[in-house]
């Protein structure tokens, strides 16, 4: 007698198959989201230099890579409904193999310089011309590739969400790694490299995909059995707008709180990847099968969230790195989670999976455009990250009202909290001058105040009426101050004119830094008349003061001086006359501030004639002749966010070039985040000069005189005159353990390592 075959014999070819689908779609997804995401960094550190390191620079990338994956999500949603397998599978192969003509990466020809103005828009066109198609070819593969594993008759294709899991695993992965390994070990060159063969690996991965869709049996692909499963109606159109709102308010909180960070340490890849990696990360959980978080308790946090950025708005935060990073990403994260697990709990069968995703890239490009191209436009400083803070507070489920009895007095109590913060504003005078000082503090109270009686309460309408009060209080919060703030935003950043209370000085800020400021009025409340004294960083007995002081006296005789970065002009009165001071600054912005006599008189009265060379630096200081400054002062970096291309050995070797045969490179290196001075160090000694560097505290921050870290470099100890024999000056080289930055490598977290661990030593 003939015993027939276990029934796990006869299936064991198909469980085979189903095994090697998965783990081939898997390898696909994964690594399709690897590039996807490692080019971002990639390729917008690659621009960077053409527009003076700006912050401003990823956000606008953003606005573009969330447009073009927009473009791919439309594209696979297209292919997914044509009639035929092959044609769609073929379709995608050759836009996969067409794309490879603009590998290696590289900037398009004919993209050299930008224009004088609407950067942002040329910054778009050159990310088209340059790297569009590849792009475009990647962002369509997650969706596309998750509809081809639902029609290949694989079990999983029932709930094929998983694999959007694994694709953003893969992104949160290449965003991590990117910072944190090959920016540190790998040139730009050799990253570029390394993501070009990653790319013809991942067509292979596609075909091979293609190959075992077309293998299916076409039942698999045609019978509307397979969704039998689940059989939910199509979304509603109200279903679908609040799928792009939910997807919108994470999208640009992503880029506003990233312009936020990035202010205050350094537009550098570092600070770009982190946010988006926990943004990544909440995808990853919320589409889990059994997420790791569960969505209830996230939304028993996202309100906690929203006020702990109040008070981070409030107490600042800008002499703690770790809590600046930390504080705000957290409650980012925490924020994202809740949106994010909204939409997972919202999703749709798998047959309208394309459309999902279309409406979740479309929302995620409105919130880009809405962060990185209208709100710079139309707002003077970050107002869209509060905006967007508030708005969070929206993206809750709604529920049934519920009103416990000690919550009756909600609405009175929230008009107090109103009128008592209003009220500073709308009477000045004696009575209110307390409240004024603590209004950071009353601001921080009715914003939490005001969020969690409206989640406690579970009401829709006062959901929303503690939305707009938020929105209010925290635009309040953002801008409050010491005495008077005029704020001016560009494409280069959001600058402040602050008046201090009493009127003494006038000082100019980027983010939490001051970049230079004046004293106008005397002690007994007198206007300050003639030249005005410099101060800041540039008073007479800090680094700079005594580099131009002693490079004068060695000279004995009129200097030239080009200097790579204006600010509110205080070096215009360092000059002496017959003096030839030429100054470089990227903002026109930045000259329209310092010229103002009603906010600094020291161009006004000390160099009226001044004409600033506008542009990149590292572009039109290289036209100036060879052989012609005494002192170059580099000063574009001062602050704590900076412009990495301006720190490289290249751009020494162009300040180098341009000194006369005595001549000095002075860099103002003072930093709270990163050890600049060793870079500095390390970047002259690269093209032959020895450096010596001055750092004392001046013990006199009241009076707006600052301590500064500046770095002087000379081909000989005799170039820099007294201060080779003046110990406060000390002669110093780079760190053994730093790699000399160049145009093809900078490591930002090794500049921050050194001085978390070192200090200011």
């Amino acid at each position: 007698m003939t015993l027939s075959a276990p029934p796990a014999n006869r299936d064991q070819p198909l469980r085979s198959r189903h095994r090697q689908i998965l783990i081939l779609y898997t390898a696909a997804i994964f690594l399709s989201a690897l590039l996807l995401f490692s080019v971002q960094p990639l390729f917008t550190k690659m621009v960077l230099p053409r527009l003076g390191g700006s912050p401003a620079v990823w956000s606008v990338a953003m606005v573009f890579f969330q447009s073009l994956l927009l473009g791919g999500y439309l594209y696979a949603h297209f292919l997914t409904q044509l009639p035929g397998r092959a044609a769609a599978v073929a379709i995608h192969l050759m836009l996969l193999i067409a794309a490879m003509a603009a590998l290696p990466l590289a900037i398009a020809a004919g993209w050299g310089e930008p224009p004088g103005s609407g950067a942002a828009l040329w910054l778009l066109g050159l990310f088209a011309a340059s790297i569009g198609l590849p792009f475009f070819a990647l962002a369509a593969n997650n969706p596309l590739l998750q509809a081809w594993f639902v029609r290949t008759g694989h079990p999983g294709g029932r709930d094929p969400y998983f694999l959007y899991a694994s694709s953003n695993v893969g992104s949160f992965l290449a965003l991590l790694s990117y910072p944190f390994l090959l920016e540190p070990t790998l040139s730009l060159r050799g990253q570029n490299l390394a993501w070009t063969a990653g790319y013809g690996l991942l067509v292979l991965l596609i075909a091979g995909c293609g190959v075992a869709l077309l293998r299916s049996p076409q039942a698999v692909v045609t019978d509307p059995a397979a969704d039998a499963v689940d059989d939910r109606p199509p979304p509603a159109w109200s279903t679908r707008l609040r799928w792009i709102f939910l997807a919108a308010v994470p999208s640009g909180l992503l880029i506003a709180v990233t312009a936020h960070i990035s202010t205050d340490v350094a537009a550098a890849p570092l600070l770009w990847v982190l946010p988006l990696s926990l943004y990544l990360l909440t995808w990853v959980l919320v589409f889990q099968s059994r997420p790791l978080l569960p969505h209830k308790w996230i939304l028993v946090l996202q309100p906690l969230a929203i006020a702990g950025v109040v008070v981070l708005l409030a107490i600042g935060g800008e002499q703690n790195l770790l809590l600046t990073l930390g504080g705000h990403q957290l409650c980012f994260f925490i924020i994202a989670m809740a949106c994010h697990g909204e939409l997972a709990r919202t999703r749709p069968a798998p047959r309208y999976l394309t459309g999902f995703y279309v409406a979740l890239s479309f929302g995620g490009m409105v919130g880009g455009l809405f962060s990185g191209l209208i709100a710079p436009f139309v707002f003077s400083w970050i107002a869209e990250y509060p905006i967007l803070i508030a708005l969070a507070a929206l993206c809750r489920p709604l529920s049934r009202e519920r009103w416990p009895n000690w919550l009756r007095w909600y609405w009175l109590v929230l008009a107090i909290l109103a009128i008592v913060w209003l009220a500073p504003a709308l009477f000045p005078g004696q009575l209110f001058d307390t409240l004024k000082a603590e209004r950071v503090n009353v601001a921080g109270v009715c914003a939490v105040i005001a969020v969690v009686l409206a989640i406690v309460a579970r009401a829709s309408r006062a959901k929303v009426a503690a939305t707009v009060a938020l929105a209010l209080l925290l635009l309040r919060v953002y801008s409050a101050d010491e005495g008077r703030v005029t704020t001016v935003r560009s494409f280069f950043g959001v600058h402040k004119v602050v008046v201090t209370p009493d009127g003494r000085y006038h000082a100019l800020m980027h983010g939490t830094t001051i970049h230079g400021a004046e004293r106008v009025l005397n002690d007994d409340g007198t206007r300050v008349t003639g030249p005005p004294e410099p101060i800041a960083y540039y008073h007479r007995d800090g680094g700079i003061g005594q580099a131009i002081a002693a490079i004068r006296a060695r000279k004995s005789a009129p200097l030239r001086v080009a200097v790579i970065g204006l600010g509110a002009g205080t070096l215009a009165c360092a000059a002496k006359p017959g003096e030839n001071w030429t100054f470089f600054e990227i903002d026109q912005t930045m000259i329209d501030t310092a010229r103002d006599p009603r906010h600094f008189t020291f161009i006004e009265k000390c160099m009226p004639e001044m004409r600033p060379v506008l542009g990149d630096a590292r572009l039109t200081f290289a036209r100036e002749p060879d052989g012609e400054y005494d002192i170059v002062i580099v000063d574009a970096y001062s602050s704590d966010a900076i412009p990495i291309h301006l720190a490289t050995r290249e751009a020494m070797a162009i300040y180098r070039a341009k000194l006369a045969p005595e001549g000095v490179v002075v860099m103002h290196v003072s930093n709270r985040h990163l050890d600049l001075a060793g870079v500095a160090a390390g970047i002259a000694g690269a093209n032959g000069l020895t450096s010596w560097r001055f750092n004392e505290d001046s013990g006199r921050n009241d009076e707006y005189v600052f301590t500064t870290d500046v770095v002087l470099s000379a081909r000989a100890a005799d170039d820099i005159g007294s201060l080779a024999s003046d110990d406060k000056w000390v002669k110093i080289t780079a760190p053994a353990d730093q790699q000399v930055w160049t145009d093809d490598y900078s490591n930002i977290l090794g500049a921050a390592w050194r001085r978390l661990r070192d200090g200011d030593d």
